[in-house]
């Protein structure tokens, strides 16, 4: 009989809950989040004879446990947060704690038996960290952008400098010597700003070219398609973690959020509806591709113009391109990930270390 263990993860203490596959709470534990409560978990595990872990996907707070319990030979689920709280809402017992999240995490491992598998950190991990960071330099330098604009139209209203002018040397060299022979309060935080602009350009050049060469070298047949770049590449790599978490291009697709909502009900049958579900930044990264395609690059514009000749605007042609799109990335993923297979195996039969 499989055991379903869910678990409500903190920076201090995890609690878990086993459940039997009809419900029915088997007994609950309170562990550490170190190695120490990690191992009185796997041991307080070995009562049941088949057990599945299964997780909130908070994976900042659970990559530690994630990472131990797969390393140990245990199969672990991700559990969209949505569907905790969901299962949370409807269950019989009102209230709120840990082990009544860890018991609904466990309750929404059994309602949907086609969750994705976790997998030890690779390559994708990488390029997640390294797209997050550089996502968040770029908000920095925005913040920084706007800030110093308003310091230099009191200094000086009649310098212009260009729409994102200031992430190149130019236009900031130019701002840094015209500040230079300024003084006051106002002028010394707008040189600090120039400052830190400069840094923030140079830390997210150095980014760009780290991305540039993981994404090319573990993700060349995803930057074939046309209109995906370096950066939406990573981010679809990063957030997919291993198309091998998913058993179709169908399941990926309401990963994405590109797999419509049905709506019929009695004789309206095939309605559908925009799904506003998965997640959002791999659906805005199809949405990126998509625009790109319509603007020429690629089979895109050929298939907005058919769907608008058959009646749709300009919106739905986008939504259903953007569904073509997932089917593609999917298929490209799979690509991808079958050549890093195949160059990992040869290296094993030429007794070469395997390549991260």
């Amino acid at each position: 009989m499989l055991i379903t263990i869910g678990a409500d993860c903190h920076m201090k203490s995890h609690t878990l809950v086993a459940v039997d596959p009809v419900g029915r709470n088997l007994g609950q534990i309170t562990v550490g989040t170190n190695t120490d409560g990690h191992l009185r978990l796997l041991t307080w595990a070995e009562q049941f004879d088949e057990v599945i872990f299964a997780l909130e996907d908070c994976r900042h707070v659970t990559r530690r446990l994630e990472r131990d319990l797969l390393r140990a030979g245990q199969k672990v689920l991700r559990v969209p947060t949505k569907l905790m709280g969901e299962t949370r809402r409807i269950a019989r017992q009102p209230g709120k704690s840990d082990p009544t999240d860890a018991e609904a995490v466990a309750i929404a491992a059994l309602r949907h038996p086609d969750l994705p598998t976790a997998q030890l950190d690779g390559p994708a991990r990488d390029i997640k960290l390294l797209s997050d960071h550089r996502r968040d330099l770029v908000m920095q330098r925005t913040r920084a952008c706007c800030q110093i604009r308003w310091f230099l139209h009191e200094l000086d209203p009649d310098l212009d400098i260009p729409a994102r002018g200031l992430r190149h040397h130019n236009h900031l060299k130019r701002v840094r010597t015209v500040l230079a022979s300024m003084s006051g309060t106002v002028a010394r935080l707008a040189r600090e700003l120039t400052q830190r602009i400069g840094e923030l350009n140079q830390q997210i050049a150095q980014l760009d070219k780290e991305l540039t060469t993981l994404v090319k070298q573990h993700a060349p047949a995803l930057l074939e398609i046309p209109g995906c770049g370096v950066l939406s590449a990573a981010l679809i790599v990063g957030e997919t973690a291993g198309v091998e978490r998913f058993r179709n291009k169908d399941a990926y697709a309401r990963f994405t959020g590109t797999a419509p909502v049905p709506v019929w009900s009695g004789s309206s049958v095939g309605k559908v509806r925009l799904n506003r579900g998965g997640n959002r930044q791999m659906n805005w990264a199809l949405h990126m591709i998509a625009v790109t395609q319509a603007r020429g690059i690629g089979p895109g514009k050929d298939y907005l113009t058919k769907q608008q000749a058959r009646g749709k605007d300009r919106v739905a042609g986008l939504r259903l391109l953007r569904r073509r799109l997932s089917d593609t990335v999917f298929a490209a993923l799979r690509t991808d990930a079958a050549i890093t297979l195949a160059s990992r195996q040869q290296d094993r039969d030429h007794g070469l270390p395997a390549a991260a």
